[in-house]
């Protein structure tokens, strides 16, 4: 079967591969064999993939190099990280469901309808749609980003996820105490200067800042008193907000950046679309208007 996407340039959809990473919150044991059935009943050459743990990358490269015409990925927003940076922008069309846990990037892309119906509208009538992001130290994402040591805070948000509550506060309050001791330089845009305990950035797709446009990147610094309560508040502050998925509604959000870098006396820990990384001790910040395509429910003009 040959689905013909509405929009313009036309593009055929008759290849889909799908990746599903089962460890993500709201795929269930038979979430793969359900849209291998979906793809069957559509008439749809398809292929499906289960990410199994520590093979991630290779899985969602190989399932990329198979030259579908789509990418469906079924998991959380650091699965859709993965997927969307492999296809980059002349790869294929990436349709990132809201299917995990935290989900801010399908939901922004196709509300919160349940995954099936997504999928069924956008093969039906969808269209490719440009979807920016953002890079550091060569490391994409599309969400938001945190560099800097509250990123430590990755381990709490791992347990909240498993809803392991208890333990994702534990484990918060202590990362939060430790993250204020260590602070990063920056620079943003050749004119904001400056040291703090970190920099978030968030992209146009996710962010609902008031004005927002999609032609940068929405900025932060961390750099709260030197006081050791006001610190504690401050690190709780943002343990909180990325705990609940809330950060990007944070009133001192409201700078845009296009480019920028950032440097430390030591590796520099990120999180980026709520997965933990180690960078080097000097990082690159740069917006990528046209990180990659999506396949997206139609927007009449």
């Amino acid at each position: 079967m040959q689905l013909q996407l509405a929009e313009q340039p036309a593009v055929a959809i008759r290849r889909v591969h799908a990746v599903v990473n089962p460890a993500s919150g709201g795929v269930g044991p038979a979430t793969a064999q359900e849209l291998a059935a979906l793809f069957a009943e559509l008439g749809l050459d398809h292929r499906v993939s289960e990410i199994t743990p520590g093979r991630g990358e290779d899985m969602v490269r190989a399932a990329v190099e198979t030259d579908p015409d789509l990418v469906v990925v079924l998991g959380g927003d650091g699965t859709a990280r993965l997927v969307a940076e492999a296809c980059g922008p002349l790869g294929p069309l990436v349709a990132p469901l809201s299917c995990g846990t935290m989900n801010k990037l399908g939901r922004a892309l196709y509300g919160p309808i349940p995954w099936r119906e997504a999928l069924m509208g956008i093969l039906q009538s969808g269209a490719p749609r440009w979807i920016s992001g953002g890079e550091v130290g060569g490391r994409a994402f599309y969400c938001g980003a945190v560099l800097g040591s509250p990123a430590l805070l990755a381990p709490a948000r791992e347990a909240f996820r498993a809803r392991e509550l208890g333990r994702a506060w534990r484990r918060a309050v202590v990362a939060s105490r430790k993250a204020l001791l260590s602070r990063l330089s920056y620079e943003l845009d050749g004119r904001r200067r400056g040291r703090g305990v970190a920099i978030s950035l968030i992209c146009p797709t996710v962010s609902r800042a008031p004005g927002e446009h999609d032609a940068a990147l929405r900025a932060a610094v961390l750099d709260p008193p030197p006081r050791a309560a006001a610190r504690a508040r401050a690190g709780l502050h943002l343990a909180l907000r990325h705990l609940v998925g809330d950060w990007r509604d944070d009133p001192e959000i409201t700078a845009p950046c296009v480019s920028g870098r950032a440097w430390a006396g030591r590796s520099l820990p990120a999180m980026l679309d709520g997965e933990f990384f180690r960078l080097g001790r000097q990082v690159e910040i740069r917006f990528r208007p046209r990180a990659f395509r999506a396949l997206a429910p139609r927007t009449d003009a």
